[in-house]
């Protein structure tokens, strides 16, 4: 399973509009906790495969969907259930962590 690219134009029907569970990682490219982060989003898409659906999203090029987040720190990582938010974390985690997180809403 591979991590979604996300964006302003594909938000609503890749998230919102999504049944099911979704991982929303918003992130950007100077951000160094981001970078970190990176390859966790592939394990999780991976591990969680057929129970959660990860995407990512840069903050920079996607300024209509940071603001309607409400984005105040990066790396934000938000868990959306059938286009609800249930869950959101501020900050870089180790792998044990997002383990936790996910497992808490599966």
């Amino acid at each position: 399973m591979t991590v979604a690219h996300l964006t302003d134009a594909n938000f609503q029907a890749e998230v919102l509009d999504a049944a099911g569970l979704v991982l929303v990682d918003v992130w950007a490219t100077w951000c160094g906790p981001c970078r970190l982060m990176a390859p966790l989003m592939d394990w999780a898409a991976s591990e969680f495969e057929g129970r959660l659906l990860v995407g990512k999203l840069e903050a920079d090029p996607n300024p209509a969907t940071r603001d309607q987040l409400q984005i105040q720190g990066l790396p934000t990582l938000i868990l959306f259930r059938n286009g609800q938010e249930v869950a959101r974390h501020e900050g870089a985690m180790a792998k044990l962590q997002l383990q936790t997180f996910l497992d808490a809403h599966l």
